[in-house]
């Protein structure tokens, strides 16, 4: 049976059983969990340094009262982090490739934000959908245009993670066949297209933690405006 290059999206089922479940919970397995000890090992310490100096970045444009949402934008990232980067891996499956796992994560956290907006400031979050100083005929259509670009966000950053996602291992995967393919015959070539296919494996790894930073950026910045 010849496997189509978008059968690797295809969320994989065993028994009836959808492993993309297991594909999301297995990360956390990987973390090491703090000691009681005094002084723990180094593998903790450069994750408590990478978790401080993440939150230091990401909080620091934000007021203090969007502080609380520290420990929910870390595991985010955590989450989003670890499932792009293993999803790199052979045999196994990126849970972020599914447009539906994105809007799952998308969606609640947008509606988040709009509903604080619309609770501690109902007037100032009213007020982005109208910029001061507009002329009247333009009202109504500005008016929409915001209401629109306002219910558009959860699906741009749905469709950014996905899309990115897919087109890198997309890419990865032509490639990869392209060298199979032209070994036997052309070595000189295959070899010189095994050398992008590094190359682009790497630029996909920075892309894996570049979207999950993006991801969690924008949240971030919908929860500021309100």
């Amino acid at each position: 049976m010849v496997l189509g290059f978008f059968d690797q999206f295809m969320s994989p089922i065993h028994l009836g059983i959808p492993l993309i479940l297991i594909a999301m919970i297995f990360p956390w397995i990987l973390f090491p969990t703090p000691s009681s000890r005094w002084l723990n090992n180094r593998l903790i310490t450069l994750q408590g340094q990478f978790f401080n100096r993440f939150t230091q970045q990401l909080f620091l444009p934000l007021n203090p009262g969007s502080h609380k949402w520290a420990l929910m934008f870390m595991s985010l990232m955590v989450f989003l982090l670890s499932i792009n980067l293993l999803g790199l891996l052979p045999y196994t499956f990126t849970p972020t490739t599914q447009l539906s796992l994105n809007m799952g994560l998308a969606v609640p956290f947008w509606l988040a934000t709009v509903v604080i907006g619309m609770r501690n400031q109902p007037t100032a979050a009213l007020g982005h959908l109208l910029p001061e100083g507009t002329p009247i005929p333009l009202i109504p259509a500005l008016i929409t245009i915001e209401t629109v670009s306002l219910f558009i966000r959860p699906l741009a950053l749905g469709v950014r993670l996905t899309a990115n996602l897919t087109a890198g291992h997309l890419l990865i995967q032509l490639i990869a066949t392209a060298v199979f393919v032209l070994l036997p015959t052309m070595p000189t070539v295959a070899l010189l297209t095994a050398t992008v296919l590094f190359l682009l494996t790497i630029l996909e790894v920075a892309v894996a933690m570049i979207q999950a930073y993006v991801f969690v950026l924008l949240v971030s910045l919908y929860l500021q405006e309100n």
